[in-house]
């Protein structure tokens, strides 16, 4: 068979499994934080700098994106996984503190040049009315890492007790799923690959797109808004409660859950109702969420169950809004996605700026401003426009 007549499904499948993989080896840090600096033999500030270094990472994304669009998406795929293959390698030949830290950074790179790509590709052969559900697919990559992946490693590390064992098998997996990706993806047709004045041309237009880059500062409130809570949560649940372990064990499991509920849920509705619809839903219930977490933070159930709902609701924004995105500037289609991860990256980072100086004002501050945030989301959300035809630009015409 030929490999332009694999089936999407299987694709689908192929893409979720490396996105669980490469997700995998960037959540496990934290629940490992002093196995790694242990094993590295560093002091705290020594670990965080390397933490620091892989969170510049969010600006390889926006500055290759213009390439994929221009030189294909099968070959952007191949170039991220590569990195990650490579980054990991680097780790478990040369197992010492200056690999940790490069290989981590290009790991964490290879997650901002696949995943622009691979939404490319879905967006360039699913028809809009559909993508939802494709996209909505791959996302569970995501919670599946947390529920799947951590445990792996976790299971892995408590028998081999040895610190550099995972990225020894992430480089095996990474290698396998790089030849599988190989033979499953077809090669990029010409008609979608753009000059290098075509490209010019249209990341110009980008620029001056107001419904994209309004778009963008959407999606840099929406996670503003979930960090505001995602940073201060174990910190709340531990001054409520004085149960720290257990609370915080509790909450990672619903969080696990909550992620992987809003994915599924979204990924089945998101077309039904409508791209728009679902993420405008979406933001109004995770706001009503946030006042639910603190009607019901009195008891430690009623605090878990905010945190589901709260979690639940804003990964079905976010995911639903994803495929919204995809359709707003099909010509750059890796560049508007790229930038949107970027945006997600930057609304995280205000989130860890506001968040400690609200909490010290009370928790109750913190979900106020997290509707804030979602308010200004919803705003946003009404001059965000899907535009599946390339926009009209000089010297540029035809379609996506």
């Amino acid at each position: 068979m030929k490999r332009s007549m694999r089936p999407l499904g299987v694709q689908v499948g192929l893409f979720t499994l490396i996105r669980i993989l490469i997700n995998t080896s960037y959540r496990m840090v934290y629940p490992f934080f002093s196995f790694f600096q242990g094993g590295l033999g560093v002091s705290l500030p020594a670990f965080s700098l390397v933490l620091t270094l892989r969170s510049f990472s969010g600006v390889v994304g926006p500055l290759l994106a213009p390439l994929t669009d221009r030189y294909g998406r099968r070959p952007a795929m191949l170039a991220g996984l590569g990195m990650f293959v490579l980054g990991s390698g680097l780790v478990a030949l040369l197992p010492n503190y200056g690999s940790f830290m490069i290989g981590l950074f290009l790991m964490a790179s290879a997650y901002q040049v696949f995943l622009p790509a691979m939404q490319a590709f879905l967006g360039d052969r699913v028809a809009y009315a559909e993508r939802g559900r494709v996209m909505g697919l791959t996302e569970l990559g995501w919670s599946l890492s947390f529920i799947l992946g951590i445990p792996a490693v976790g299971w892995l590390v408590e028998r081999v007790r040895i610190w550099w064992a995972p990225f020894v098998v992430f480089a095996l997996v990474g290698v396998v799923l790089l030849g599988v990706l190989w033979w499953l993806v077809p090669r990029d047709p010409q008609g979608e690959r753009h000059s290098a004045a075509t490209s010019r041309l249209q990341v110009r237009a980008l620029l001056h797109s107001p419904h994209v880059l309004i778009g963008l500062a959407m999606g840099l409130a929406l996670t503003s808004a979930n960090e505001m809570v995602n940073l201060v949560f174990g910190l709340w649940l531990e001054s409520q409660f004085a149960l720290q372990l257990a609370a915080l064990g509790a909450a990672s499991v619903v969080i696990g859950a909550s992620e992987l509920l809003g994915e599924g849920i979204s990924a089945l509705w998101v077309d039904r109702l409508g791209k728009e619809r679902a993420v405008a839903v979406g933001i109004v219930l995770n706001s009503l969420s946030a006042v639910g977490l603190f009607l019901l933070g009195r008891t430690i159930t009623g605090a878990l169950v905010g945190l589901f709902l709260f979690y639940l609701t804003f990964e079905f924004a976010l995911v639903s809004f994803l495929p919204l995105m995809s359709g707003t500037f099909p010509a750059l289609r890796a560049t508007v996605m790229a930038g949107t991860i970027a945006a997600f990256s930057l609304g995280r980072a205000v989130g860890a700026v506001l968040g400690p100086l609200t909490y010290s004002l009370g928790f109750g501050v913190n979900l106020g401003v997290a509707i804030l945030f979602n308010t200004l989301a919803l705003v946003a959300l009404r001059r965000v426009q899907v535009a599946e035809l390339v926009p009209e630009v000089p010297g540029v015409g035809g379609e996506d």
